[in-house]
């Protein structure tokens, strides 16, 4: 079946137009919550502490990887998403929810971010956005990992996730944007995240595995 065939037969019935346009509505209102919260722990942010990684290793400039890495990653996965449109109601709703379920961590403890002696480089507005105070816990570590976990069952997408989820832990821990447990802990919320989801939006995700 070609991918114009897909989108009229999804959208065809109105329940799954009513579905991602409910996963559109949830996804900006995390978002919009997700920037609000940012703000808030960035503004809020008090002193660094001792980290038993971030201590023991010097500061690498990896800030190219760190924000066009995401970029990249970004784009391959609405790819996947825009294949598949099946895929779409359980997808937004999922992310929609990491963003909601990060931004109260992010807003509750207000620890300052590791000192780096090397300025971030890539552009001013980029920087606000990726250089913030939002550390607990690292989004870029969770994403990836949330995406292997929707895609357990399709091997190489897994693989693909989850070696993305490891760059990106280790990326942010060379360049000393993120704590160590700000990484640890995002594998053990993630996977509550999306068993929560699963549970929450249970025939968006029987949507998502018939997709596969």
């Amino acid at each position: 079946m070609s991918i114009i065939s897909r989108y009229k037969e999804a959208f065809s019935k109105p329940a799954f137009t009513r579905n991602v346009a409910e996963g559109v509505v949830l996804l900006t209102a995390a978002l919009t919550l997700s920037f609000y919260a940012i703000q808030y722990a960035s503004n809020k942010a008090s002193n660094y502490v001792e980290d038993i990684i971030l201590s023991n290793i010097p500061a690498y400039d990896v800030d190219w990887l760190f924000v066009y890495g995401t970029f990249a990653h970004m784009l391959i996965f609405v790819a996947l998403l825009l294949y598949k449109p099946q895929r779409l109601p359980f997808a937004l709703k999922g992310i929609a929810l990491f963003y909601i379920i990060r931004s109260i961590f992010i807003s509750l403890t207000h620890l300052g971010p590791y000192p780096i002696e090397i300025p971030p480089t890539p552009a001013p507005v980029l920087n606000s956005v990726f250089f913030a105070g939002d550390l607990f816990f690292s989004g870029h570590t969770g994403l990836p990992f949330l995406a292997a976990l929707a895609f357990w069952y399709e091997p190489v997408l897994r693989y693909f996730y989850l070696a993305s989820s490891l760059f990106f832990g280790t990326i942010v821990l060379l360049g000393h944007y993120h704590y160590s447990i700000d990484v640890l802990a995002a594998f053990f919320i993630t996977y509550t995240i999306y068993v929560m989801a699963k549970w929450l939006f249970a025939r968006d995700y029987e949507l998502f595995m018939g997709a596969s």
